[in-house]
């Protein structure tokens, strides 16, 4: 079954204040936090039933090279990510089907995002991290709201305010990168994520 097209949000805080459980795991920080949601990006503008891609962010630096990965940009207003991301879908609320992608997830297949839009059919739904426990992409139903609910647990919040689980393997989907372990087990898949310091 093909994936109902979507438009795909991607929140990103400022550079700076981004993946804090990262710091220390390359000299160049934002730099490291730039290139993991850059890869995102591209492979999500590659997926099938993807119309467009938006980052969420007030991070000039960020808006600017995102932007030369094909993405549009829509200013971070938010207090929190749940926050922005409905903000966000409030003012593209004539663009259609939504779908809420972090920012960390460099070694997205295009066809693993794909066919997880195509299981999500006309439903809200979501599909778990690696650990089971947070959420790598909430989809909203056709005509309905996104209503994130990002966070501790965000995979039970996800499934209690009514959203579906997913339940394809989708290796690089499930796979975000929190943490300096996150990053060692997506470069151990033969991938460099981070670029050169200058």
């Amino acid at each position: 079954m093909p994936a109902l097209p979507v438009t795909v949000l991607v929140p990103l805080k400022p550079l700076a204040e981004a993946k804090t459980r990262l710091r220390g795991a390359e000299a160049d920080h934002e730099g490291l936090v730039l290139d993991l949601a850059r890869r995102t990006v591209r492979a999500a503008r590659a997926a099938a039933g993807v119309a467009r891609v938006y980052v969420v962010t007030r991070d000039r630096t960020a808006a600017r090279e995102l932007r030369g990965c094909g993405a549009e940009i829509v200013g971070d207003t938010g207090r929190d990510l749940n926050q922005a991301l409905s903000r966000a879908a409030a003012l593209l609320a004539g663009a259609g089907r939504l779908a809420a992608l972090p920012a960390d997830l460099p070694a997205l297949r295009p066809d693993e995002l794909a066919q997880a839009l195509a299981q999500a059919g006309p439903d809200r739904a979501f599909v778990p991290d690696a650990a089971g426990v947070g959420t790598v992409l909430l989809v909203s139903a056709v005509g309905g709201r996104l209503d994130p609910r990002f966070g501790l647990g965000s995979a039970a919040a996800h499934e209690l305010s009514g959203a579906r689980r997913l339940t394809g393997a989708w290796p690089t989907l499930r796979r975000d990168v929190d943490t300096a372990e996150d990053l060692a087990a997506v470069r151990a898949w033969g991938l460099p994520y981070a670029r050169p310091a200058a």
